[in-house]
């Protein structure tokens, strides 16, 4: 099967670079994968998995709070938010994210200090899912 080649990049790092026989993003109209000869976009995506599968059949899981993909002649460029491979996600540092988000939404008095609060619990949580899935392996086709 022919690849093609992908990029993420945060604004800190390359979180992966290389081949992928595809890459699945969290759209933001739901979750979608782009393969080999797909038509050139550009798409935004939110917070979720990206999830990236090798040449070899492996997948190599990313923790996103959103962005953008480029497609163009078999090259993906996923410019995100954030990219944290799941491997890479304390645990306990997102637990405690949570509960401070938690805590932030019990206290918000106004609908601004609320949406945020809700983001801030939203990225803590998909944290913890994609660790919680992940951590220590890397799931083959």
């Amino acid at each position: 099967m022919p690849n093609l080649f992908v990029e993420i990049v945060s604004p800190d790092h390359v979180a992966f670079s290389g081949e992928a026989q595809g890459v699945q993003v969290p759209g933001v109209e739901g979750s979608f994968e782009v393969l080999f000869n797909h038509a050139p976009m550009i798409a935004a995506f939110g917070v979720g998995a990206i999830r990236v599968t090798t040449p070899t059949g492996e997948q190599i899981f990313y923790a996103t709070s959103g962005g953008f993909l480029e497609v163009i002649d078999n090259h993906v460029n996923v410019m995100a938010e954030t990219a944290e491979p799941a491997t890479d996600i304390d645990v306990e540092r997102a637990k405690a994210a949570e509960e401070r988000a938690l805590t932030r939404l019990r206290a918000a008095e106004g609908e601004p200090e609320r949406h945020q609060a809700e983001q801030a619990l939203e990225r803590a949580r998909n944290r913890l899912r994609i660790s919680m899935g992940q951590v220590g392996h890397r799931a083959n086709v």
